[in-house]
């Protein structure tokens, strides 16, 4: 079993090719559904961001995999797979476990090292544990890439030099409002973004704040945080946006909603009046939160996903990035040894276990055929055969696990596996045990090349 990445992301794809394929909080469970119904997938993780959608896989083969994966994918986004190629990137196995790890430390992201992609990731992995979707492989590989995040985070200056989206975005807003300090804002959403942006606007000076969400009692949780900072805030639904705008200097729209929130009419209405004042849209959402007609308004600066991209302060310094890629590389090695010595665990484990059921059927044949030794002398005979086999058995248990981590290490626990008959199929070489020395025991899975699961 191996590890199956199938993505489209930023790098790959057009706003419009990502809005298709994001994934709504709402819909990741029937996705998980989807690829757990598949005939090659034991389990899965969709990560789905506002610049990325990838789906984990623990897979029994690759091109059958992939074509289940790429199945769930292109009914989720009503697109042919054959147009979904041309925009996605499949990684395998070794390469499924580094891009994740580097995905988690913010070396991926549309902003290089901005932290909120270890929070996605969390809860990536929470949402497919909760629908039972994760089993040892992916706990392990999500666990491990969150402390590779958290020590890139940690350990570098990344800190220092990235940012996330929302920060960029109000950075761009605060050059073209000529600064934030006293100016009227509208948060439309409450989730982790939302949380950023006020936490940004707070930082900045903002005059006053108003908290736009379907659910009043998040959007209340968070002005009580605006209010506690010293800042006014108050809190609205949907049916006010218009007004609200209509009175905001910038807003920062980031609902995760499915469709646009803020049409480019109810913008047009909100304008009347405003004469000269200019306003500054940050659209965070992907799919839009905002209809894309609005740019052709006068007085009105929108910035997206897609303007994101170009900016140069999504860019980290080489000497940080450098830093987080040297301690990816330093645990990915570690995580592949790990796994890789892992492997050859249930075959050190089935030598032992069929060298003691041999032990213990030649002292069986002993009582049988001297049953007038004394105790005495039977222990220390048992004792002694116990030792004996102990000892040939200690040079090859410790050298093969030393020689997981090799390169083509699977193939000296293959070829243990050979030698003593430790292969399914071999009930016929147990039963056998009082007649014969050779060593059998019970199936073991094989892990071949740079398979790093088992």
């Amino acid at each position: 079993m191996s590890v199956l990445l199938l993505g489209v992301s930023h790098r790959t794809a057009p706003v419009e090719v990502l809005e298709r394929v994001t994934v709504a909080e709402v819909d990741r469970p029937k996705m998980l559904t989807a690829l757990l119904e598949s005939e090659h997938v034991s389990e899965a993780m969709v990560l789905s961001t506002c610049n990325r959608v990838e789906i984990y896989a623990v897979v029994d083969s690759f091109h059958s995999a992939l074509a289940d994966v790429g199945s769930v994918l292109s009914d989720h986004s009503a697109m042919p797979f054959a147009d979904l190629t041309g925009h996605a990137y499949v990684r395998y196995s070794e390469s499924a476990v580094e891009h994740m790890f580097t995905v988690a430390a913010g070396l991926d992201s549309m902003v290089v090292g901005e932290q909120q992609i270890l929070g996605q990731l969390r809860s990536a992995y929470a949402v497919a544990d909760e629908q039972h979707a994760v089993g040892r492989v992916l706990h392990e590989l999500s666990q491990g890439a969150l402390r590779v995040g958290k020590r890139v985070h940690s350990d570098t200056g990344i800190d220092s030099a990235g940012a996330s989206m929302v920060s960029v975005a109000l950075d761009r807003a605060d050059g073209f409002l000529g600064g934030l300090a006293g100016r009227r804002a509208v948060v439309v959403g409450a989730g982790a973004m939302g949380s950023l942006a006020v936490a940004y606007l707070t930082r900045a000076g903002i005059g006053s704040v108003t908290l736009i969400n379907r659910t009043l009692d998040r959007a209340r949780n968070l002005a009580r945080t605006v209010t506690e900072a010293g800042i006014p805030a108050d809190v609205a639904g949907l049916d006010d946006l218009v007004p609200a705008v209509a009175d905001a200097d910038v807003l920062v729209a980031c609902t995760g909603a499915v469709g646009t929130v803020l049409s480019a009419d109810q913008v047009r209405s909100a304008l009347v009046g405003r004469q000269d004042r200019p306003i500054v849209l940050c659209d965070m959402g992907l799919p839009r939160d905002i209809d894309p007609a609005v740019t052709e308004l006068a007085g009105v600066e929108v910035i997206d996903v897609q303007a994101l991209q170009r900016d140069p302060a999504s860019t980290l310094a080489a000497e940080d990035e450098r830093a987080g890629r040297d301690i990816v590389a330093s645990a990915l090695a570690a995580y592949l040894l790990a796994q890789r010595e892992a492997a050859v665990t249930p075959t050190v484990a089935a030598l032992r276990r069929r060298a003691a059921e041999v032990v213990e059927a030649e002292l069986l044949r002993l009582d049988g055929r001297l049953p007038d030794l004394p105790d005495q002398q039977r222990d220390e005979v048992a004792h002694t055969v116990r030792r004996v086999v102990d000892k040939l058995l200690h040079a090859p248990t410790v050298r093969v696990k030393q020689l997981a981590g090799a390169p083509g290490g699977s193939s000296y626990a293959e070829a243990l596996r050979e030698l003593f008959e430790l292969s399914p199929g071999s009930a016929a070489a147990v039963a056998a045990a009082s007649e014969t020395v050779e060593i059998a025991g019970p199936p073991v899975e094989r892990h071949k090349g740079t398979d790093v699961t088992s």
